[in-house]
């Protein structure tokens, strides 16, 4: 017994320990796969001035002992760290390991601010579902305002606190890295999206757990709310704490923007600049901190779900409830959809490249009824041909993630460790690295953000699928011989598949919005492309002159994700509907044909099918 449940921790391991090597050996072997001389890179990033003769690369070539080549270099880089040596940078010529410590201290600090921050937006997200489940007057399930928090641009959002808090004001510091205040604006920046992010996950699972009998009967029995309260968080969170390990680390690893934005010394920003510069000891040791950093989250996630699920996993004891739907109304889809599409179609009849020179950052009127930009071209007419490769390239993304998190989230061990490690990489890192490979373009961009996207979904697929199989209905269809492939179509993909179909459609404006932080940075859509996130890169140097401009497709991301969001809202709640007219319609029949035992043997069958 005790060898069984060490071989999925081995193979865990394994898996971690494989993938954690080839990153390390991908970043160590960046400059050749890029096809350009490190010599020249560094070169460059030590003195731009200075002539690239063949005598100053030997040198370079020679100081950093470029003629062992890419392997030698690695297994030079891989002795030193077995010794707790991270080498030295190419660049500066210091060590790497106080770089790296220094970073990954000011990361730390700033990702347990912004935590604080998601989980008070998460809770206040919560509040109403709470109070209302409480009480037992909860009616379907939660809204799209997580995901219309979710939508908000990290780097837009930190733009926004830096001038109307920082500079209008004057209430906060815009930038160092000197006291608590300099804290408050990018810990809001981050906090924001991902509590928005965690609450709407949360609020989405709990009208399920506070439908179950056991509420009624607890309510009926006196206990009092609060008690209550702490027991459905009990019930819904430990499917979810996976998730809060994976944000925990995204908010470390994709912070870039805001830290490039506020000028503040974290790890993410190290590991940009030594990405540019192909300083490749200090961002092999950055991206070692990084992906240490997501293992640990990790297993404490795993550890806290553990111990909230006790034993149940072992037992098979777990009862998972129902899902419950929405609580939109066809008008909210309706309205946003209407709104987005008549933007996007008056935005298709306007040339988006046209030049007006004498009508730069010019405010809404007629002819320009967004304003236009630092070019004078018209917004309305960018952000609508913008909405096909926004819209449709994020869209991909979020497809192949899901379907890669369908299939590895049947497979928790082996994938646990890769999970971790993809998710530890920020997309700015996996883009320089694909754009290495194949330019600066929007397919290598997408892959990069693919490549990255699916842990999370993975995650909640496997978190999903390990309580289903150990939920006490499924040991009873075991018991009357129902075989591995009726169980699996019929039981264990019904229930992941919803949820985290619901999920993906949360990271859609993440994963556009990540795309826009490769076209940002150079590595994704090339100007004058009228992608949103170009839009909004471009923008954002002038947001308190042309608000307009910054804010018009960060609204639309937002519509997105509202409309996207109402839409499967609403559609589980038909299904469900249809589902239960079903099963009371197959009990009426078996009741009218006199098979008393024969009607509840036909309920408890399709309760368990529709669980």
């Amino acid at each position: 017994m005790k060898d069984q449940l060490k071989r999925p921790a081995l193979r865990a391991g394994l898996a971690r320990a494989v993938a954690l090597a080839a990153v390390l050996a991908t970043v160590g072997l960046l400059p050749w796969l890029s096809g350009r001389d490190p010599a020249l890179t560094v070169l460059r990033a030590r003195s731009a001035e200075q002539e690239p003769t063949a005598e100053a690369l030997d040198a370079i070539r020679a100081d950093l002992g470029l003629d062992a080549g890419p392997l030698g270099l690695i297994g030079d880089w891989a002795g030193g760290l077995v010794r707790g040596d991270l080498g030295t940078s190419w660049v500066s010529g210091a060590d790497v390991l106080p770089s790296v410590r220094a970073g990954l201290g000011v990361s730390l600090t700033l990702m347990g601010a912004s935590l604080v921050v998601a989980l008070l937006v998460a809770a206040a997200l919560c509040a109403r579902t709470l109070v209302r489940g409480a009480r037992g007057t909860l009616r379907g399930g939660g809204g799209a305002a997580g995901a219309m928090l979710v939508a908000i641009p990290e780097f837009l959002l930190a733009t926004v606190l830096l001038i109307v808090l920082g500079v209008w004001w004057r209430l906060l510091p815009v930038s160092g890295w000197q006291g608590p205040e300099h804290l408050v604006l990018p810990a809001l920046a981050m906090g924001i999206p991902a509590g928005g992010l965690l609450g709407r996950l949360v609020d989405d699972a709990l009208p399920a757990v506070f439908r179950e009998r056991w509420t009624d009967v607890w309510r009926a029995s006196g206990v009092s709310p609060a008690r209550i309260v702490a027991a459905a968080l009990r019930r819904a969170l430990p499917a979810l704490i996976p998730q809060l390990g994976l944000v925990v680390v995204g908010l470390t690893g994709g912070a870039v923007a805001v830290e490039t934005i506020f000028a503040i010394p974290g790890l993410g920003r190290t590991a940009l600049g030594a990405a540019k510069s192909q300083d490749l000891p200090l961002l092999q040791g950055s991206v070692l901190a990084l992906l240490l950093l997501a293992l640990t989250a990790g297993a404490c996630a795993a550890f806290v779900r553990g111990r909230l699920l006790g034993s149940g996993l072992k037992d098979a004891a777990l009862a998972l409830p129902p899902p419950v739907p929405g609580r939109g109304r066809a008008v909210v889809p309706i309205g946003l959809g209407v709104v987005l599409a008549s933007a996007i179609g008056w935005g298709l009849l306007k040339d988006p490249y046209t030049v007006h020179t004498g009508a730069r950052l010019a405010g809404p009127s007629l002819a320009h009824p967004l304003g236009s930009d630092g070019l004078g071209r018209d917004v309305l007419a960018r952000l609508g041909h913008g909405a096909a490769s926004t819209v449709g390239v994020a869209l991909a993304v979020c497809v192949a993630s899901y379907l890669i998190a369908l299939a590895i989230g049947f497979l928790p061990n082996a994938s646990a460790g890769v999970s971790d490690i993809a998710n530890a990489l920020p997309p700015v890192v996996v883009g320089v690295l694909i754009a290495a490979l194949t330019g600066p373009s929007t397919l290598g961009a997408s892959l990069a953000v693919a490549l990255v996207s699916w842990p999370p979904l993975a995650a909640h697929a496997a978190a999903l699928v390990r309580e289903t199989r150990a939920s006490a209905h499924l040991t009873a269809q075991r018991a009357i011989g129902a075989s591995r492939g009726w169980i699996l179509t019929r039981h264990v993909l019904p229930a992941v598949a919803g949820p985290v179909a619901r999920h993906a459609v949360l990271r859609l404006p993440g994963v556009a919005l990540a795309l826009a932080a490769l076209g940002f940075l150079g590595l994704g859509a090339q100007p004058p492309s009228p992608e949103w996130g170009l839009l909004l890169d471009e923008s954002r140097l002038y947001v308190e002159r042309a608000p307009l401009a910054a804010l018009a497709p960060a609204v639309a991301l937002a519509l997105l994700a509202g409309l996207a969001v109402t839409l499967a809202g609403l559609r589980q709640r038909t299904r469900t509907r249809m589902r239960t007219r079903t099963r009371w319609s197959r009990a009426g029949a078996g009741a009218g044909a006199g098979a008393g035992a024969g009607a509840g043997a036909d309920r408890a069958v399709v309760v368990g099918v529709e669980r």
